[in-house]
Order: C-alpha cells, then structure tokens, then sequence
C-alpha cells in the first residue's frame, strides 16, 4: 500500500479525480525508468518505518532519475508536510500542479496551506480563491479554504498595520543554556514563577523521556531578577510539573502534571500552598475538574474562585477548548462550563491567562482568523458576564509560527510571553514587551501589608473580601499568611471599594477607599491591620455604611458591610451591641441628635429584620459630641460622619 498518509486520504475524498487513478500500486506509477521506481519502492518501505533521512534521500534519487515523477514529488512533499516543514513542501507540490493539475487536485489545497504557514500570504489568498472558483473539492475543503482565506487577508492586513512591539530578554537570572517558558506573576511583578525543561542527569537529549520539568521561582530586587531558585520537594517531584497559575499574593498555585498514580486522565490539575516559605504537597483537584481526558493550563481569577483551564474533554466544540469552574460556599469546585463558540472554534484554544482586573482574557486559538498556527487574542467580559469578541493581538506579536502562553502584568504595562526567538540563552526564553494601550487590560493595583492581634502584636491569618461599592460584587478575595500575617491583595484602579477583614472570634476590620493609579511595585499602598479580640467596650467604625446628606435612608452600597456585621451578630449568639450614630459640628445640634439617632435606627431595623434579637441590639445617636477628628476641615468632618458599634456584652 502507496504511505500518503495524508494527501492519499484526501484523495479518497475528492469529489472528482479523473487522474488519480495514476498512484493506485495495481495501475503501476507515472514514471517507468526502472531506477527510479526502486528507490521509490524504498522510500515508501523507509517512510513506512518512519525513517524520514533515508526516505528523503531515495526519493531524491528517484527525481534525479525521472524529474516528473509525480508520486515521489507528492511523497516528498507527504514528508515535508507531515513534519510541518511546510516551505519544503511547496516545491514538490508546485512540481506535480505544473506537469498535471488533475492528477491529485488535492495538490492545490495542501500548497495554499503551505503558503499560508510559511507566511506567504499572498499566494495562499490566490491558491484558495482558485479552489473556491473552481468548486473541484468536497465541500468540507471549500468551507475550510474559505476560512483560510479570511485569515489570509487579515493577516495580509496585519502586515501593513503593525502594532508596538519591542520584547526585551529579562537576563541570565531567569533565562539559561535549557528552555523556559510559563511565565506567572504575582500581582507586585515581584515574582515571578516558570517552568524550566531540562535533560535528565547522563542524558544527552532534551526530547523524548529524557528530561525533566520544574519549576523555579525568581524575585526582582534592586533592579534586576535575582537567580531563579528550584523550590524543591514537595512543589517539584522526579516527574513532570508546568503549565501553572500563580494568586496574586503569590501563595496559591495550580499546575499541571501527567501520568499521576492519583490522576483521573492523561494530565491533571493540581493544588498547592505556600504558609510561610514552605509548599504544602500538592493535591489532584478531583472531579468535576478533572476528568479522564487531557486537563491543563489553568488560570486563577483575583478573587481566587473561578478557574479556567483547557481540556479535550466530551463536550467541545473542537479539539481543545477553554472552560471556567467556579469555588461554592463551601470551597469545591462546581462543574465546570465550556465558554461556548465565541471564544472557542472547531479548532484548538489553548492556554487562557484572566487578568487581574477579572474582565479580560487573554488565549492563543489556531481557529479564529490569524497568522497561522496558534495566535495570541484577549476577550472582554461585556456587561452581562458573557465575554466579547476576540481580538487578534496583531502582527508582529503573532507570527505565521506559534504563539501562546502569554500573560500580563496587573499594572497592564508589561506582557510575558517564551520565544526560541535568536539571540536568546537558550532553546526557549521568556520575554516581556510593553503592551500596547488597545490590548492592555483594566491596570490593577495591590495593597500589602500585615495582620495581627491588636492586642498581642501577634501575626494572625484572617480571610479578606474586597467589594465595589456600586455593585456590591465581590472582586477578591484571599487570605493572610498564617505564619507571617502577611498579605496581598490586587485591587482595581478608580474603582470605589469596600475592604473587609474577617476571623473568628475577632471583630471584623472595614475600609472605605478608592486608588486613582496603579502603584509601582516600589510604591505599594501598605496597609497594616489590627485586629481586635470581641471583648466588651470595643468599637468599630462601619466605614461602608453610608446614607444620603441629611437622610436617614440606608444607600444600596451599605448592604456588604451591614452583612458582615449580621453574620457576626450570627455567628456569635452570646453578642450584645450598641448601635452609634455620629455627625460633625456643622448644623444645630438638636438637628444633628435626631438625625444620628435615626441613622443608628435605621442600622438597627435593617438587623432586626435579618432575624437579630431585639435584645441584643441598642441604638443611639450622639450628635457631634463624640469626635474622633477636627471638624475644621472636610476630611476631618466626613470622619465624624460615621457609624459605629460598640460591644456591650460578650458571652461565649
């Protein structure tokens, strides 16, 4: 049997081919010199064997001897095309058009692919125009060469209309003689995470089974990125780890891993955390997320309770798609959902990234209109969840060759991406550019710092959950160290937030505040926590508790704050409160009492009836006789507009 592995099966499916009967082995060959019909015979048994030198060598023996030789110039270009040595297949597939366009029309369409992933897009757009004009294929090959040629003049276009691009080599801290690719940042651009593929020790080669991956993790201080680190057991094993996700305070990371004892398909998702400077031992997250076919890639939203990954799992709408899970209140994963045909095609979505802003993702597809291979795109969340049109990040970003893997900064400037570009330390490096204004995400800043007992100085882990205001959604959420009470949170820029700080057996801490620009990691906003143990006589200021000038009526924005205040109330039954409400000094002060008394009234209706007992509760209003700044000044003022409440008993 002839070994057209490809263009033969395409043969089959022609809808006519009048010649074709010429590479059947029963009708003999197009050639009859007996030298070059041998070496032809032992290309064929050599490709059989996968001997690609040996079968490549014959078959330029046997067009030596016969030049015109139709079916070792198709069996050549089978090789070359099969290897994706596409620029090497374009001669012999020109050959066989020219000496008889009819003996393989499927010629045609493998040589207007060639041309397209060799970038010459010019000759790809006319090779498919023809096969669409003359109607010679199935209609599969007519629906796939008309894709194509949407993709040829996009990138015709492209070409003409480059973006900014300038990739610049973050150096030897990060980058060696081995390949580096993965990139993943917390949200301070401090540091960064990487996988790195090196040969097994007594090995020459870095193919096959004979290296191995690992992660290493390096820190940018005084100006440069220090000497990656290997982190060591349990983070990294004597198999293989990639393919990861960093949160934002750098302390939670999903990866990928394959051929697990524990895994449930071919590659896994994974689970680990750093308390302190130690990795707990990762775990398989388990089904629903992981299922018997390949799962991978995955990226963790800011608020920590979404996750979107790649799978080849039942229910794609082409070879790999992208999907997105999400956390419950009791912290398992919900089965995951595809993000449906706009984002994903009947081709391969691979590696998505979600910004830090939770509103754009970015991902690499072979099957929206590109340059050829996989293109890099990013998608806007729109207003009612689902997410936009995808957009080509654009030539010379993308390339007729693969892109992918690429994230971006929280501050929105700089995009990471690996190359085997030249010039590199390596096979494969990583590199940053600085992104252009129309593909550069919502900048998002980070607030830092640590939370301890108000009382022992002691360090403490408290859970946080940062809300915008107007929406009341929650936009992140995370955790302080247990060791260290250190913490990082991403935090969007001109956004009005709410802050809250939460654990048991301690009263909760609220922040009101809004950050007009994305700080540099030199300047972060620092925000130290104190954390006060419920104890009687204790107060806390409900900074996000807010009403209209000179009403009693509870804004909408309130809600989150009044919420965790009930829960509180809730979660400690033994709990006695009184309910203060504040004014400054300007106005009479029989006015501002009445008003302060009834804004604490309102905080009180509004708990009484989310089922609080009335006894538990007091409520009063003190006018401006109790500041806690000057009423000289604005800022002064809005702090002694407040209300707050102070325990009154406390029995556990």
């Amino acid at each position: 049997m002839r070994v057209f592995i490809t263009f033969l099966l395409s043969l089959l499916m022609l809808t006519s081919a009048p010649s074709a009967t010429h590479a059947q082995p029963d009708e003999g060959l197009t050639s009859t010199n007996r030298r070059a019909r041998r070496a032809y015979g032992r290309a064929e048994e050599a490709w059989r064997l996968y001997e690609k030198t040996v079968a490549v060598a014959e078959l330029k023996q046997a067009l030596r001897h016969d030049p015109e030789f139709l079916e070792a110039h198709l069996l050549l270009a089978e090789i070359y095309y099969q290897n994706e040595e596409y620029t090497m297949s374009i001669g012999p597939l020109e050959k066989v058009i020219k000496v008889d366009e009819g003996f393989f029309p499927m010629a045609r369409y493998y040589l207007a692919k060639s041309y397209f992933y060799t970038a010459n897009y010019r000759e790809a757009l006319n090779s498919f125009d023809k096969i669409v004009l003359d109607e010679i294929l199935r209609e599969r090959f007519i629906i796939s060469s008309k894709t194509y040629i949407e993709s040829a003049r996009f990138a015709l276009h492209a070409l003409e209309n480059p973006v900014p691009y300038e990739p610049q080599n973050p150096g030897p801290g990060i980058n060696s003689e081995h390949a580096e690719y993965s990139p993943a940042l917390t949200a301070d651009e401090q540091t960064l995470i990487f996988t790195r593929k090196k040969p097994l020790e007594g090995h020459w080669s870095g193919s096959g089974d004979h290296y191995r991956e690992d992660f290493y993790i390096s820190h940018f201080r005084d100006g440069r990125w220090q000497q990656a680190l290997n982190p060591g057991p349990p983070l990294n094993t004597d198999g293989n780890e990639g393919a990861q996700t960093i949160t934002a305070d750098g302390r939670h990371l999903y990866f990928t891993a394959c051929n697990r004892p524990d895994g449930f398909g071919r590659c896994d998702i994974y689970y680990a955390e750093r308390i302190g400077d130690r990795w707990t031992k990762p775990v398989n997250l388990g089904r629903p997320v992981n299922s018997t076919a390949w799962d991978s890639q995955p990226s963790v939203s800011a608020d920590g309770k979404t996750l979107y990954f790649t799978s080849s799992r039942s229910g794609n709408i082409g070879t790999t798609d992208i999907w997105e899970t999400t956390m419950n209140n009791e912290g398992n994963w919900n089965e995951p959902v595809n993000l449906g045909p706009l984002v994903n095609t009947p081709g391969r979505e691979v590696s998505p990234f979600i910004h830090p802003d939770n509103q754009t993702l970015y991902f690499a597809s072979d099957g929206h209109p590109g340059m050829g291979g996989l293109d890099i795109f990013f998608s806007r969340r729109q207003d009612d969840g689902s997410w936009g049109e995808p957009v080509n990040l654009g030539y010379p970003v993308n390339t007729h060759r693969d892109e992918f893997a690429l994230i971006v900064g929280a501050s929105g400037k700089n995009a990471w991406f690996a190359s085997e570009k030249e010039g590199g330390f390596g096979k494969s490096d990583l590199y940053f550019f600085e992104l252009y204004d129309e593909a550069r995400p919502n900048p998002v800043s980070y607030m830092k710092g640590v939370v301890f007992d108000a009382e022992t100085k002691s360090p403490l882990k408290a859970d946080f959950e940062l809300t915008e205001l107007e929406s009341g959604t929650p936009i992140a959420m995370a955790a302080s160290d247990p060791v260290d009470g250190t913490f990082l949170v991403a935090v969007p820029v001109g956004k009005d937030l709410a802050l809250h700080v939460i654990k048991k057996d301690y009263l909760f801490f609220s922040e009101f505040f809004s950050y007009g620009e994305a700080r540099t990691a030199v300047e972060p906003y620092e925000r130290n926590i104190p954390l006060q143990p419920i104890g009687e006589g204790y107060r806390v200021v409900l900074r996000n508790v807010f009403f209209d000038t000179d009403s009693y009526t509870l804004q909408p924005s309130s809600m989150p704050e009044l919420e965790r205040l009930r829960d509180l109330l809730r979660e400690n039954p033994g709990l006695q409160i009184e309910i203060g409400g504040h004014t400054d000094s300007t106005g009479s002060f029989e006015y501002n009492l009445e008003l302060s008394e009834k804004r604490a009234q309102s905080v009180y209706k509004y708990l009484t009836g989310e089922g609080i007992a009335s006894e538990r509760l007091h409520y009063k209003g003190y006018a401006d006789t109790q500041p806690i700044d000057t009423n000289k000044t604005e800022e002064g003022r809005a702090n002694n507009r407040r209300t707050e409440f102070r325990v009154l008993n406390h029995k556990y």
